[in-house]
């Protein structure tokens, strides 16, 4: 797919997906740049509320695929914040919107960290109204593809509201969410993670080239695609497991349902989820580089083997002290010391290549994936009511 012309593309209905999975490593470079030149000011930012509070409740969320950039984020930022100032949660909007009483606190300051493609979709605009009405200190920080979209105009004027836009390449103009996916993941960990700027610009540079060496391997992956199956698992632990539900969502989203998936933790997956396993079943493991993690994963992977039930078995994983015996695609050494989050970014095109070849095996459109038009883009069909 990534070296057919144009016009065979367009004949597929795939060449606008194709070009936006490609040019992600570029993207994340452009994102890199944007944010360097926003930095002190997200930084002034973030230190005028720390000075105001003892304590912040950040919320990370967004809907779908927007939801799962923080999923991806949280867990390891987590580990990397002090949580006695930065309490960090990742709640969907569509959480939020139809249960707000349960996490706006009215005497608990808040930043609320908004993901979105286009800003527009109708839960991301409620959710930013609840929490004004229900919470006194709100402070938030937009994280958009979009700068006409609805989130974006909103925070003009607002000294409490930070926007941060993405490339204007990242506003994916296809059905499915990929570049917008992983600048607005590259941005959050670039503005939480507390890592040292020089190792930020190294990580950077590493996945750009993880990134262009999936590209390079697209034959790898046709090779996965060409086998007999209907349907596809995605494991992941800590920030994989967000990274897992994006990854199902792609296959899910692009084939139309015509191939069927799931996703969970290597550990939560045994609790019933791995019914699921049959002879037409082809499971991805994302594999984490945190050494005692990574033991829970290939430990998963090898049950997986000797159970001798699912069609075909496969690591994502970067070469380490210890590896899965079977089959993988595997990144070299270099990237052995790249946290989970930022390693999500190269992940995720192994994914989102998967789902691409997929979509064109089961005769669909990847472009315009949805036949009925039941789903769209931009969510359509939501009442938001009002909340008194």
């Amino acid at each position: 797919m990534f070296t057919l012309s144009k016009e065979k593309l367009t004949s597929l209905g795939a060449f606008i997906t194709t070009e936006e999975i490609k040019q992600q490593p570029e993207l994340w470079d452009e994102t890199f740049a944007l944010y360097e030149q926003k930095r002190e000011e997200v930084q002034a930012f973030l230190k005028n509320i720390s000075d105001k509070h003892e304590r912040i409740r950040v919320i990370f969320t967004g809907a779908g695929t927007s939801a799962y950039v923080g999923d991806t984020v949280a867990p390891y930022l987590k580990a990397k914040v002090d949580e006695h100032k930065w309490e960090l949660l990742s709640i969907p909007t569509t959480t939020l919107v139809s249960n707000p009483y349960q996490f706006f606190k009215d005497d608990f300051p808040t930043l609320l960290v908004s993901f979105a493609r286009s800003g527009n979709s109708p839960e991301s605009v409620a959710t930013v109204e609840l929490a004004k009405q229900l919470v006194t200190n709100l402070y938030q920080l937009t994280i958009t593809c979009a700068s006409s979209g609805e989130l974006a105009l909103r925070s003009k004027g607002d000294e409490n509201n930070l926007l941060l836009l993405m490339p204007e390449r990242a506003n994916d103009q296809g059905f499915a969410m990929t570049g917008s996916y992983t600048c607005m993941t590259l941005t959050a960990l670039l503005v939480f993670d507390t890592l040292a700027w020089e190792e930020k610009t190294e990580i950077v540079q590493a996945i750009r080239q993880m990134g262009e060496s999936v590209i390079h391997r697209e034959q790898d992956i046709q090779h996965m695609i060409d086998r007999d199956f209907d349907r596809i698992i995605y494991l992941g632990a800590g920030s994989l497991e967000g990274l897992a539900k994006e990854a199902q969502l792609k296959i899910l989203e692009l084939t139309a349902g015509k191939v069927v998936t799931a996703y969970d933790s290597p550990l939560g997956f045994r609790h019933g989820p791995k019914s699921f396993v049959n002879e037409k079943a082809a499971a991805f493991v994302f594999v984490s580089n945190l050494p005692y993690t990574r033991q829970y994963d290939l430990d998963m992977l090898n049950e997986l083997k000797h159970d001798e039930i699912a069609n075909y078995i496969c690591a994502i994983e970067v070469k380490g002290k210890t590896n899965y015996d079977g089959h993988t695609f595997a990144f070299d050494e270099n990237g052995q010391s790249i946290p989970d989050a930022y390693l999500a970014l190269p992940y995720v095109m192994v994914g989102q290549t998967i789902s691409l070849l997929a979509s064109i095996k089961v005769g669909n459109t990847p472009d315009t994936p949805s036949p009925t038009g039941t789903v769209n883009r931009v969510v359509k069909g939501v009442t938001i009511h009002r909340y008194e």
